[in-house]
């Protein structure tokens, strides 16, 4: 007992003397300083916090989403509606019709004339194609009351083939054509019967034509075209017309919308055997370069074309140089959507009249031209046009033209007296009797209205006619020649699944030709007027099915005996008929 007593004495002094010593520490002598460490901070991805604060919008009153009101006003409807199955709507859109890359087409009329008419075209699969075409029509019938033979016949051909190239596709075209008439214009009251059957008043024009095509894809050179022209007669008349055409694409830094340029180098040349004095032969020879620069644009809702042409001619055969600029500007503006537009503008070219570009609107000239180009100075223009009720489009203008040696029809003089058949020794030859037609040039200004007016009545049913007036004053000649003052043209289309047919009625207003005082070389002493003329046309046909159809057509319909030019009757009634046939190889 005594020794636990001892040792738990012994431990409670030992506690008591360690507490003691703490309480006693020495006091450190060191000062208390403020150490301040500074190092680069570095932060981490991890030590970046979201901000969690959400943006308050406040929106104005007018923004605010309004509650939507509403009430329902029901009545009692008693049902009609009965469904019915089986019953289907639709749009009559009528009967695809079969479209066939081939025809043959014949047919015959009265005045004994042949028809006959005909294209073939084929695809390839290498992205090329061919085809042939022909036509020929003829006449073997005199036209009644007319002195010498008015039999005529026309033939056609052309072949063609194109190619198509990864950058650009190519055309290869060779016309061909032959064309017979007579001058059988005499007056019947100048003329003894004796001596008709010396007349040779046969003409037989021949042409030939190969034009070479390229039309570029994405490329500085739109397109381009190199044609060869070949004309002569019976009379030695020869003609040669070379034509180059390139039309330029030429993007630019300052202009919005890219610069066209066209070019042409033409070149003509040709001879006739004689004038009709038969004093010398006449030959021309013509070479023309031309640019016109053309810049279309729009602004502020006018479309408006911007250009020019500029001529460089020369003529070989009479040492004439001649350099001319002409404008080439057309503004239009649409006033009322699509229906009024109005347009105007200002405008010149230079033409090279060729003997078969004559010989195309008269057949009757005489093969002893003067060749010379028509220079059309200043052509102003000015008009609207527009489309009314989906229905009826219409085009009203007004133009005034300057041309400078306009070319002019007027009947040569006949070098017969009416009962010889040779002037001075010499035999006259089929035109020399007051039977053909020349050529006069003059400068000729022309004021114009045109209006054009087409109403489709309906899907079937379309009309369309064409009014022209002309007044022209001449400078040297007494009256614009072969020129008519008024003309109109009335045309009624109609087709439907099977039926179709075409009325036209063409009206042509009075011209003036000449009267000599006596035969060759006098001069003119007045005029005499050509009468007006109405004619009616008509083209229909019955398709039997998507080969076959039956075609007529009537010509001349009230049998009028008009003259075309002075002395040269049409003929009277006419009627063909005959059978097209379609098909692919």
């Amino acid at each position: 007992m005594k020794k636990y007593f001892f040792i738990i004495a012994l431990l409670a002094a030992f506690n008591v003397f360690s507490q003691k010593k703490t309480t006693d520490k020495v006091k450190d002598t060191v000062k208390t300083e403020v150490v301040e460490v500074i190092t680069t901070y570095n932060p981490k991805i991890a030590d970046a916090n979201k901000i969690s604060i959400n943006p308050t919008i406040n929106l104005p009153e007018k923004t605010k989403k309004q509650p939507l009101k509403y009430t329902i006003f029901s009545v009692p409807v008693a049902s009609t509606f009965i469904p019915k199955s089986g019953v289907i709507k639709g749009i009559d859109v009528g009967v695809k019709e079969r479209v066939y890359d081939n025809f043959i087409a014949a047919g015959f009329g009265n005045y004994t004339s042949p028809y006959f008419e005909t294209f073939l075209h084929k695809h390839t699969r290498f992205q090329s194609e061919f085809g042939l075409s022909a036509k020929y029509n003829a006449s073997f019938d005199n036209i009644e009351n007319t002195l010498l033979d008015s039999d005529f016949s026309n033939l056609g051909m052309s072949l063609f083939y194109k190619q198509d190239e990864r950058y650009f596709d190519w055309k290869v075209t060779v016309n061909s054509e032959r064309n017979h008439y007579n001058w059988y214009g005499i007056d019947p009251n100048f003329i003894d019967n004796s001596i008709l059957r010396f007349i040779n008043e046969r003409q037989e024009y021949n042409s030939f034509n190969a034009i070479g095509e390229m039309d570029f894809l994405d490329a500085y050179i739109d397109k381009s075209n190199l044609s060869f022209s070949y004309f002569n007669d019976d009379f030695n008349s020869e003609e040669i017309l070379m034509r180059l055409n390139t039309d330029l694409d030429i993007p630019t830094s300052f202009l919005r919308e890219n610069l066209k340029i066209g070019t042409k180098l033409e070149y003509l040349n040709g001879s006739f055997g004689s004038n009709y004095a038969i004093t010398n032969v006449l030959n021309y020879s013509i070479f023309t370069a031309k640019i016109a620069p053309e810049y279309n644009t729009i602004y502020k809702d006018f479309s408006i074309k911007l250009g020019a042409k500029i001529f460089a001619s020369f003529d070989g055969e009479n040492s004439v140089t001649n350099f001319l600029v002409y404008p080439d500007i057309k503004i239009q503006k649409e006033i009322l959507k699509e229906n009024l537009h109005i347009f105007g503008g200002v405008s010149g070219d230079l033409k090279t009249n060729t003997y078969k570009d004559y010989v195309d609107e008269n057949p009757f000239v005489s093969p002893t031209i003067f060749m010379t180009q028509t220079a059309e100075k200043f052509n102003a223009f000015v008009g609207f046009n527009g489309i009314l009720n989906n229905t009826i489009s219409y085009t009203v203008s007004a133009s005034f033209k300057n041309e400078q040696d306009k070319p002019l029809f007027i009947k040569n003089n006949s070098k017969s007296d009416g009962i010889t058949t040779s002037s001075n020794g010499i035999v006259l030859r089929g035109y020399e009797y007051g039977n053909s037609f020349g050529v006069v040039y003059d400068d000729v200004k022309t004021t114009s209205i045109f209006a054009e007016l087409n109403y489709e009545f309906s899907k079937r049913i379309n009309f369309e006619t064409h009014i022209q007036f002309d007044n022209y004053k001449t400078t040297n000649q007494n009256e614009a020649w072969n020129l008519p003052t008024f003309q109109a043209n009335f045309i009624a289309k109609y087709k439907q699944e099977k039926w179709y047919a075409t009325s036209t009625l063409l009206f042509v207003g009075n011209r003036k030709d000449v009267i000599y005082t006596d035969i060759f070389p006098s001069t003119a002493a007045s005029t005499q007027s050509i009468p007006s003329f109405l004619d009616i046309n008509l083209n229909g046909g019955y398709h039997f099915n998507d080969k076959f159809t039956a075609f007529l057509k009537a010509n001349n319909i009230l049998n009028s005996n008009y003259q075309r030019f002075v002395n040269f009757e049409v003929q009277g009634f006419q009627i063909l008929g005959g059978i097209t046939y379609k098909f692919d190889f």
